[in-house]
């Protein structure tokens, strides 16, 4: 029963039938129900007699998932239990982090996005809202919430999903993992949280001509059509949920980084594809120096793809140049970009806002007409960093490594572009053609790599080593925006983590350790919000305000009504 306004959920309990209360996901105990628990609920012979504990549950939930033959069944597996039990999902989650992540999120999430349709059995709490039904938007908030307090929306229009392109409607499972994600690695509460998907249409012809398909039959509407429906929802968001950090993940380069300039000082939102990517590849980048000796400001930066987050990363990196104490004129000149069309120039006139800042002059290059590839680029300009995010396979050949690594003594490069199959290169090559000498981290993961008596300890680009933490960190400071000087203060508490002198040192912490390191990005964000001044409710304690919000999957007392 829907609580009749979000700001009054604790004044009344939900009420509930028994057999309801089994198939509520944010209540349900199944099994680990207790006799008294079962009395009082009217539950007794709706359940086995049995009483199961959580750590039981557990095992037996992780047989289950054992017995499952590929990646994608196993997903599959798993998001059934999510659809029926937050608790033990995220209990058998945080026993298997490492060995959950690319079966909940990427890779193995994009054979999820593009069957999505075919799969779909549940909505998995997540709320749709359709550009040709925008009367709709508040009542399907309210509804989704169910009177929740919802502090975090991670939205999707789907435009951009990963590296596979548009997917429509399907692409709300970027955001139900997305969400997953956070809850897993920083503990944000999964009853806070709420995933959405704003269909605008699609441009994926097969998509449009599958019988199956859920979402709206029509080409993507642009302009201002677009940009109206998109500020009605956050509008909207912004009402209904009044404490809430707002996530815009996946959306096309065309919409993405205007939406996030028009909003990131106005409301607290944070957009991963551009912000995210950024942070990781910063910190990875910090980690890198930290072994190579060298300075930031004396790196040359590449990038591979000059997309949304290939333009994003490239922002990120110059404005930690201008933290450094560099003028933004000399700042520019160490960054190129390189896209379908070889090295961007400024009298393109096709490139978007944010690929225009790095553009280059062609009186710079005696050879500008022959910089079409990016062999081509990285002989004229000798980067020291080359950074990927072009979805094209291979092309990190073994001829661009090296002559890059001839012109610098620790070539930092990063093939970023996922899933698998669309990577740039793979981290054994990138090792073995700079004789050991690359400071290497992936888009995917990646086995360590041996070579010349060393284990080369590869690290992973995962965004979710920065977003679930900055997230915590920014909500559990109540920060009414999320600035630069945060981002940047999270992502050095990561840079700062690689041990140096250890040979094969990663650039960026592990993944098996992801709850103890969103807690530092977190403590670091945080602290740089109540040094701002944007903390909006008194705080005196920062890591006591942290840790007061993180939510643990533990069976707790129901705080129900129970209709027999």
């Amino acid at each position: 029963m829907l609580a009749d306004s979000i700001i009054d959920q604790e004044e009344k309990k939900m009420q509930y039938t028994p057999e309801q209360l089994l198939h509520d996901p944010f209540v349900n105990k199944g099994t680990a129900f207790t006799q008294a628990e079962r009395d009082q609920y009217g539950l007794n012979g709706l359940l086995p007699s049995a009483v199961q504990t959580l750590d039981q549950q557990v095992t037996q939930a992780y047989a289950q998932y054992q017995s499952k033959a590929t990646m994608l069944e196993q997903r599959l597996f798993l998001m059934q239990l999510f659809n029926t039990n937050h608790v033990l999902f995220y209990k058998l989650f945080a026993a298997h982090l490492t060995e959950f992540m690319p079966v909940v999120y990427d890779p193995t999430i994009a054979d999820t996005i593009e069957n999505y349709s075919a799969l779909f059995v549940e909505p998995q709490n997540a709320t749709y809202l359709s550009i040709d039904a925008q009367d709709d938007i508040e009542a399907a908030l309210r509804h989704s919430a169910n009177g929740r307090d919802i502090r975090l929306l991670v939205v999707t229009d789907a435009e951009g999903i990963l590296g596979i392109g548009d997917w429509g409607t399907q692409g709300v499972d970027i955001a139900v993992g997305k969400l997953m994600v956070y809850t897993a690695a920083a503990g944000i509460d999964p009853a806070q949280v709420l995933p959405v998907v704003l269909d605008a249409g699609t441009n994926n012809q097969a998509l449009l001509d599958d019988p199956l398909y859920f979402g709206n039959r029509h080409p993507r509407v642009y302009g201002e059509a677009y940009h109206a429906f998109v500020d009605r929802f956050v509008a909207i968001a912004e009402r209904v949920f009044p404490k809430l950090y707002l996530h815009f993940e996946d959306f096309g380069r065309a919409n993405a980084a205007d939406i996030l300039d028009q909003y990131k000082n106005q409301i607290t939102t944070f957009n991963d594809d551009i912000q995210g990517t950024g942070i990781i590849v910063l910190a990875g980048m910090l980690g890198a120096l930290n072994i190579s000796k060298q300075k930031m400001t004396d790196q040359i930066y590449l990038s591979f793809g000059a997309g949304t987050a290939g333009a994003g990363i490239a922002a990120r990196i110059y404005q930690e140049f201008l933290q450094q104490g560099m003028a933004p004129a000399e700042a520019k000149t160490h960054f190129y970009l390189v896209d379908k069309q070889g090295l961007l120039f400024a009298d393109d006139p096709t490139l978007t806002p944010a690929q225009r800042v790095f553009a280059r002059q062609r009186s710079e290059f005696a050879n500008a007409d022959e910089l079409t590839t990016l062999e081509a680029v990285v002989k004229a300009v000798h980067p020291t960093v080359l950074v990927g995010t072009s979805t094209q396979p291979g092309s990190f050949t073994e001829s661009v490594v090296k002559e890059m690594a001839a012109h610098t003594p620790r070539p930092i490069i990063f093939p970023l572009s996922n899933p698998t199959k669309l990577a740039e290169a793979k981290a054994a090559d990138l090792i073995r053609w700079t004789q050991g000498r690359a400071l290497v981290a992936t888009g995917i993961p990646a086995a360590p790599v041996d070579y010349d008596g060393v284990t080369y300890e590869i690290g992973q680009a995962n965004n979710a080593l920065v977003y679930p933490g900055l997230g915590l960190g920014t909500i559990a400071a109540t920060s009414k925006l999320l600035t630069d000087s945060m981002i940047s203060a999270a992502a050095h508490s990561l840079g700062g983590i690689v041990d140096p002198d250890q040979p094969g040192a990663a650039v960026l912490p592990p993944v098996s350790k992801l709850n103890a390191f969103s807690k530092t990005v977190a403590l670091a964000a945080a602290r740089q919000a109540v040094k701002e001044g944007l903390n909006q409710e008194p705080i005196q304690d920062v890591e006591a305000a942290v840790s007061a919000l993180q939510w643990q999957p533990e069976y707790q007392p129901l705080n129900v009504d129970v209709i027999k």
